[in-house]
């Protein structure tokens, strides 16, 4: 059974908004988004032990503790060690995503890419996450987005360490795929085009979005495509932005952004769409994306996403953003299955 096969359903639940992005979150507030995320029939849960320094491992493994653990599908994401050492959370280098966790737990966070590294760290994922095992293990923003021009050492590090330790994990069954987790093409086309090892999911957050998808249109998703390289999309609502929020890229929205996005409110409105709607269903559309995984904080926001999953959204609105150059002309649009 291939990974599209076992993510059973195109709406994943990613948890980096349990790890206190941006906000201070109650623990019980972050346990009933997951308990209303069961509800509405998700069962595909992505977390990591960088969101909050261990924070939404732990809130994810206790709310899930209670389900049956052959009812879901777990992913989390190897390249970053917690420590019981405590550090100042605004004081971390976290490249061009600073302040986003300085609401989570104070653990030093330590980056780590190696074979060593890469096991322990998923031991102590298991533990955090009260499981036995895991389904996807994605090896987490070994890109530029958090270490500039010292991306490609890093990446020769993971492709020595932590893809051969996953590689082999997967080869013995012990997880079911394994790729990149990371919010750059570049990352993703360089691991495509490696002969060994041969990972078989890949998370891409924020780069198949309406607001920005014509760099993965290039090379990234048709290499994903012709490999049978399933790619998950985090991100879809470009970090709130698309989703009525004031943030894109992990940071405040810039004007041009935001004018942007208005022009595609102002198309949504007149064709009686929700952004959201479009947002989810415009990464969805294209044939390498098995799923997409928006984060969310509230029950609510649950609830949303699922209806937005499910809106009817006239073609007109896809032939209007296309003829506006709001969605690149070689982008798969929901309608051309039609």
């Amino acid at each position: 059974m291939s990974i599209r096969q076992k993510l059973n359903g195109k709406l994943g639940f990613g948890t980096a908004p349990l790890g206190n992005m941006f906000r201070n979150i109650p623990d019980a507030e972050a346990l009933a988004t997951v308990d209303a995320a069961w509800e509405q029939g998700i069962r595909h849960f992505d977390t990591a032990p960088l969101y909050g320094a261990g924070l939404a491992e732990l809130r994810l493994g206790e709310a899930l503790a209670k389900r049956n653990r052959d009812d879901y599908l777990l992913a989390t994401k190897v390249g970053r060690l917690i420590l019981d050492e405590i550090e100042d959370p605004s004081q971390r280098d976290m490249g061009e995503k600073g302040g986003v966790f300085e609401f989570g737990r104070p653990n030093k966070i330590v980056n780590d890419y190696s074979a060593d590294a890469t096991l322990r760290s998923i031991e102590d994922s298991l533990k955090r996450l009260k499981t036995d095992h895991l389904d996807i293990v994605y090896v987490h923003d070994v890109a530029q987005d958090f270490y500039g021009d010292e991306w490609i050492g890093q990446f020769e590090i993971a492709r020595t360490g932590a893809f051969r330790v996953l590689d082999r994990l997967r080869n013995e069954g012990v997880i079911k795929a394994w790729g990149l987790g990371v919010n750059r093409v570049e990352a993703l086309e360089l691991l495509l085009d490696l002969n060994e090892p041969q990972p078989n999911a890949t998370l891409l957050a924020g780069r198949y979005t309406l607001l920005d998808h014509e760099r993965a249109l290039q090379r990234a998703l048709p290499a994903a495509l012709k490999r049978g390289v399933d790619i998950v999309v985090g991100g879809p609502y470009s970090s709130g932005i698309l989703a009525g929020g004031a943030h894109f890229e992990y940071q405040k929205a810039p004007a041009n952004i935001i004018a942007k996005v208005e022009r595609i409110k102002a198309i949504a409105q007149k064709h009686g769409v929700s952004v959201k709607a479009a947002a989810l269903q415009f990464s969805l559309a294209h044939p390498a994306v098995a799923a997409v995984i928006p984060g969310a904080s509230r029950p609510e926001r649950i609830t949303e996403d699922h209806a937005a999953l499910n809106e009817v959204i006239p073609s007109a609105f896809w032939q209007e953003m296309r003829a506006q150059n709001l969605v690149a002309a070689d982008a798969p649009l929901p309608t051309d299955k039609e």
